[in-house]
């Protein structure tokens, strides 16, 4: 059977995510134990024990959420002999997830990729002061109509799709008053609903050009090598493998659209029967099965689902 290992981006992380995890087994605590190191922080605390509103600070979300999806690789590897090289057809991740997935693929390091998290955390934070922007959630429209809404509601400020998730769930940011023009425009056109999101600062827009800027310098700094499966990344929506062309997407993808929906079009196209869940939350899955209905999806974030795996990968 052909798979996908896919992993959640923001939005996903949960106070206590990775800690069953950790009293478990001695894989995941050592991949807390590396990203607790790298950052000079017990993040792990934060993770297990909150409080919430630290864990949802842009800079610890992202880092925390990659730490429970390489705990569970780690894991899944000595429990059920997982081999990604061998075993999956792809990888890929929402957004931050995509960093999850080149660690996965053995493109970068557990500690590096902390490292880098935190600062395309720190940098997307500060691109845009606090109350400047705003993201929104666009239920039952699709891309383009809501491609069409966005360009008409920025003005002379900014308005970009930042996320087309699928199953029309579309995410527009940018600037407060352009995309609360957005908002309201789609519901006048037949939105479902247009939901302003809780979140610190508009994300994969042009306003965080600052932030793209820091990552470009960042990961020239680090060695990123070729993964052992290819990476369908959120910029293009395809699949890639040359180092060069996967920094080049992660410094695009701070500013670009996440093509999500196209993402998993594409791996189902390719035959993908199955897509797992790799880490916190079960978001992806919940859009996958409408995007690729005819797959098996299967979220492995805890001791019982990293079982139900187990048992079905030695089936």
């Amino acid at each position: 059977m052909k798979t996908a290992l896919i992993f959640p981006g923001q939005g996903s992380q949960a106070v206590g995510m990775g800690k069953e995890l950790a009293e478990n087994f001695p894989q995941a605590r050592r991949v807390f134990e590396e990203v607790d190191d790298a950052l000079s922080q017990k993040l792990s605390t934060v993770m297990w024990d909150g409080p919430a509103e630290t864990l949802t600070l842009t800079a610890n979300t992202q880092p925390a959420l990659m730490a429970v999806s390489l705990a569970v690789i780690r894991v899944l590897e000595a429990e059920a002999g997982l081999d990604i090289g061998r075993e999956a057809a792809y990888v890929a991740g929402h957004s931050l997830g995509e960093y999850s997935a080149l660690a996965a693929a053995g493109s970068l390091t557990i500690s590096d990729t902390a490292r880098l998290l935190r600062i395309r955390g720190d940098a997307m934070q500060k691109a845009v002061p606090v109350g400047e922007g705003a993201m929104a959630a666009i239920l039952g429209l699709e891309r383009d109509a809501v491609d069409a809404i966005a360009r008409e509601a920025a003005g002379t400020e900014v308005c970009d799709v930042a996320n087309d998730n699928g199953n029309g769930q579309v995410v527009v940011s940018g600037h407060k008053a352009a995309v609360e023009r957005a908002a309201a425009l789609a519901q006048s056109r037949g939105a479902k609903r247009a939901v302003m999101l809780a979140v610190s600062a508009p994300f994969h827009c042009s306003l965080m050009a600052p932030a793209a800027d820091a990552m470009r310098d960042a990961l020239g700094e680090v060695p990123l090598g070729a993964p052992v499966v290819p990476v369908v990344i959120n910029v293009e929506a395809r699949p890639e493998s040359d180092p060069a062309k996967l920094v080049d997407g992660l410094v695009r993808q701070v500013t670009a659209t996440v093509r999500w929906r196209e993402s998993m079009i594409y791996m189902a196209s390719e035959n993908v029967e199955a897509f797992y869940e790799i880490g916190s939350g079960k978001v992806l899955t919940g859009l996958g099965k409408r995007l690729a209905p005819a797959a098996q999806f299967m979220s492995i974030g805890t001791k019982a689902d990293v079982a139900a795996f187990v048992q079905s990968f030695r089936a």
